[in-house]
């Protein structure tokens, strides 16, 4: 695992910048994107390993009529159907003619597996 992970998996932190709260083993906040930590291997760790869910969608408002309001929820459940988390993201209202494209991404970030040296592991 590599040292640039602090504390228990999924244990958080706020970021200094915007106060955010996010992954205590974050190099970068996601929300504000400021570096919180230098470390050789952050070109490594402060990117996801992987994307495991990614949906994108609009909302357009007719060139007539009255504005439309919207709410942006986003709700977490366990395999159990449990609620774990639900946070109102964003609310906001639509004018005739404007449109709204709404992204929702999962980033996943697993541990950085150490090298195994070229002499075999070295037992």
């Amino acid at each position: 695992m590599s040292t640039a992970r602090a504390g228990a998996p999924g244990a958080t932190r706020s970021c200094p910048h915007c106060k955010a709260t996010i992954l205590e083993s974050a190099n970068v906040c996601p929300i504000c994107r400021h570096h919180l930590r230098f470390d050789q291997r952050m070109s490594e760790s402060a990117h996801p390993s992987f994307s495991g869910l990614r949906v994108e969608g609009m909302i357009r408002h007719p060139q007539v009529g009255e504005a439309w309001e919207y709410s942006m929820m986003l709700t977490i459940r366990n395999e159990r159907g449990e609620e774990i988390a639900r946070q109102q993201v964003g609310v906001g209202a639509l004018q005739p003619a404007e449109q709204r494209t709404f992204t929702l991404s999962v980033d996943v970030f697993t541990p950085q597996q150490k090298k195994v040296s070229d002499n075999g592991g070295g037992r």
